[in-house]
């Protein structure tokens, strides 16, 4: 016997979107992977910050900013950067979303 889906409601999606949060969260979660990716990076390659930064010819509070996962202000610029001082390609993509 199948079981039933006792779970009533909309998607945690559809709520965000109805209280126009949606486009934030999804900005913090890409972040959040962002900057965890970059840390982990810097642990197998024992970068530090600082050595970072300045691979990257940027100041330390700006890969504060990028290594923060609360803080989505940070440059497309400084994305590249961080990406290519690890070895690694920023992606950046538009993709179709639901209609």
């Amino acid at each position: 016997m199948a079981k039933k889906n006792i779970h009533l409601g909309s998607s945690l999606d559809d709520l965000l979107e109805e209280e126009g949060l949606l486009a934030e969260a999804q900005a913090i979660a890409i972040k959040r992977v962002l900057a965890w990716r970059l840390a982990e990076a810097m642990k197998e390659e024992n970068l530090t910050k600082s050595a970072l930064a300045k691979t990257m010819n940027t100041s330390r509070s700006a890969l504060d900013r990028l290594l923060d996962p609360d803080n989505p202000s940070v440059t497309l610029l400084t994305m590249e950067k961080a990406a290519a001082a690890i070895g690694k390609t920023l992606r950046v993509e538009l993709i179709d979303g639901p209609a």
